[in-house]
């Protein structure tokens, strides 16, 4: 066994591997950029090495300083995660050339299987079912029109050396095509340095199913059973599961059957996943294989009690597998939902900055948090926007839902955006909770982005009653001020007026044993708790009900966030509330002659110049953000008046970049 092992990455699977490197007694060495030198993995490894800049281009990707830091720190194998290097067989091979091991495949199958266009050819010689497709790189936008013209849209183009949707777009006609090629050879020339692209069939109202299997270089591969991943917005997934609700025992076995064959057919030694699209009467069509762990491994490890990096390093070092087919167990469900830096109030735009409050779910019945930040740590416009992995394991499907949305009750994230309450929202959504979905369901059930007010709260009582208590124990505070005029100190009032966006409650608001007792609408609610000012977290019992909610105090307003319901609320006097709707709102400032940054980012072009005429839907700059190009274009004709911000320059949100006439 390997006495010291570097990881080739940074977040939250660098700590995921130290984690299990520590349990296995293997010393670790964290590489990091000049952005990271304060991350979470660099303090967990044993050692860090810097090097380079923060630009993946110029750190994390560059093979030759990884390997340097191998022999600075005498490490015998490097652990590449997910992303960045991992599926780059030009990095196994040169590790291997230095005598350091890859704990991962060899070179020749990542080469053969993480090659999108070549690992369709083998899938095809080894009878695995594949989309309809050209399976060669093309060259041109214009060529990649007339392939899709010939396969009929939609279609799908992808990167070959894609990943995490990456390099990958959905044409419905020419023009989304050529756009499309444009976008995806950019995308994948800077994030993996492969700009080879290939088209294929779009199969509508998919299922997106893919079997983890692994391999040891004794000749065994053993598949470990289906994740469910078709929950994914814009091809990047949002919620994994394991098992599928749709797959029945007879179709696993087809479907793992085939994914160790195709294994097989390439000498694969070590863990890896192979994608099936999966039709609505359960037929299934190869997709592609990612020759690493994936982010949604610890779904897997719930429901069979293995440990995937650990079977991973242990099969790097030569050892066997240590059970058949036959022992791997599928106990209960398990799901993950993961935790981006990402406004779902502002069309998932990236957020970055400072973590001003992190607190996770504790770590006990079932929930598991992988994460590689902490409280004070800074989310960073280079890199990508995951925070963190929630994880549940239960039973049942039903009741692995039902701990989730406890869970992401539980997770305070401040001081950047996170797209918690859009996971809480899906949670609740119909056609999930059925279990009767496609690729398609976010794109469907939100066809203009996501929104507080498509969550109506089932019981907005328990909102209106919380936000009174809440508000009647400031109030209590107040009242014991020292250094009042005797005679005349601040009494507390019972009774308030609740504004729930255009709603309006009349409540009394009495001291009871323990916490409130509010009164309205012909009920009582109560409240009973240990909550003190401060606290994010509202943990008590309603009506003898445990109740767990986020708060936050904004001003005079009360923000609540419960089961994916983002609730802003005011509590104040009647007279108080007959005088706020007398005052005039106040407009804001006309910004539709300006082009707005709508996210933090990279300006890495300006398409126009001053004075250009410019038609509706032409390109008129592109932002890049956590590793993401964003291209934004003309909503109307217009004609250019001023240019504000110049290429090379980092953007904040709705900063100004084009002004117009």
């Amino acid at each position: 066994m390997f006495k010291k092992i570097l990881i080739a990455n940074r977040g939250e699977i660098a700590c995921r591997v130290i984690k299990t490197a520590r349990r296995m007694g293997i010393a670790t060495v964290a590489v990091y950029s000049e952005a990271d030198k304060d991350a979470r993995h660099v303090g967990l490894a044993d050692e860090a090495v810097c090097i380079g800049p923060p630009p993946s281009k110029e750190s994390y990707l560059v093979i030759d300083k990884i390997i340097a830091a191998c022999k600075e720190t005498g490490a015998e194998a490097v652990h590449p995660g997910y992303g960045f290097l991992s599926e780059n067989p030009e990095f196994s091979r040169r590790l291997e050339e230095n005598g350091i091991v890859f704990i991962g495949p060899k070179h020749y199958s990542m080469a053969a299987m993480g090659d999108k266009i070549a690992s369709k050819k083998l899938a095809l010689e080894a009878r695995v079912n594949t989309i309809p497709g050209y399976n060669d790189a093309i060259d041109t936008p214009e060529q990649a029109v007339e392939i899709a013209k010939g396969i009929g849209y939609p279609v799908m183009i992808k990167a070959s050396a894609g990943g995490g949707g990456k390099g990958l777009r959905v044409a419905y006609n020419g023009r989304e095509a050529h756009e499309g090629f444009i976008a995806c050879r950019t995308e994948a020339k800077n994030a993996f340095g492969d700009d080879r692209i290939f088209v294929e069939k779009f199969v509508e109202e998919p299922r997106h199913i893919e079997i983890q299997l692994i391999g040891d270089a004794h000749g065994n591969t053993i598949y470990l059973h289906e994740r469910e991943c078709s929950l994914q917005r814009r091809h990047q997934k949002v919620i994994e599961e394991a098992p599928s609700s749709f797959i029945d025992p007879a179709t696993r076995k087809a479907m793992g059957e085939q994914a160790v064959a195709l294994a097989k057919a390439v000498n694969y030694q070590s863990a890896g996943t192979v994608e099936f699209v999966v039709g609505k009467d359960k037929s299934f069509y190869f997709l592609e294989m990612n020759t690493r762990l994936q982010v949604e491994h610890p779904v897997t490890e719930l429901i069979t009690g293995l440990d995937l990096v650990e079977l991973m390093i242990r099969v790097a070092a030569g050892e066997k597998l240590p059970f058949t087919q036959d022992q791997v167990r599928l106990d209960g469900w398990a799901m993950e939902c993961r935790i981006n830096a990402e406004d779902p109030f502002r069309g998932f735009l990236p957020s970055t900055g400072r973590l001003v409050k992190y607190m996770p779910p504790p770590e006990v019945h079932g929930v598991r948090v992988d994460t590689g930040v902490y409280e004070g740590g800074e989310i960073s416009m280079f890199y990508d926007s995951m925070i963190a992995k929630l994880i549940v394991h239960a039973a049942t499907r039903d009741q692995a839902i039902a701990r989730m949305r406890d869970a992401l009750n539980q997770f305070v994230i401040r001081g950047v955006a996170s797209n918690i309450a859009f996971q809480a929202a899906l949670m609740q959504n119909p056609r999930f909770l059925s279990g009767d979905f496609n690729t398609g369901l976010i794109a469907e059930q939100y066809p203009k982005g996501f929104n507080a007010a498509d969550v109506p709260h089932d019981d907005p009582a328990m909102l209106v009653a919380v936000a009174a208590a809440i508000h009647r124990q400031h109030l209590e505070r107040n009242g014991t001020i020292s250094g009042q005029m005797p005679g005349h100190e601040f009494v507390p009032g019972e009774d308030f007026v609740v504004l729930l966006g255009a709603d309006q409650y009349q409540v009394k608001v009495t001291k009871a044993e323990g916490g409130w007792d509010v009164s309205f609408g012909g009920e009582r609610y109560e409240l009973r708790s240990n909550w003190q000012f401060g606290e994010p977290l509202y943990v008590g019992a309603l009506n003898g009900q445990s109740i767990c909610m986020q708060i936050e105090r904004r001003g005079l307003v009360y923000r609540l966030f419960h089961w994916g319901v983002q609730a802003d609320m005011q509590v104040m006097s009647a007279r108080t509330a007959v005088l706020k709707a007398l005052m005039p709102v106040k407009a804001p400032p006309d910004m539709s002659r300006f082009l707005l940054s709508p996210m933090p980012g990279l300006l890495t072009q300006i398409a126009v110049e001053v004075g250009q005429e410019v038609k509706a839907g032409e390109i008129l700059a592109k932002i890049e953000a956590m590793k993401m190009e964003n291209v934004l274009k003309a909503e109307r004709d217009c004609v250019v008046a001023k240019l504000l911000a110049k290429p090379g320059e980092s953007l904040a949100v709705d900063q100004a970049i084009i002004a117009f006439k």
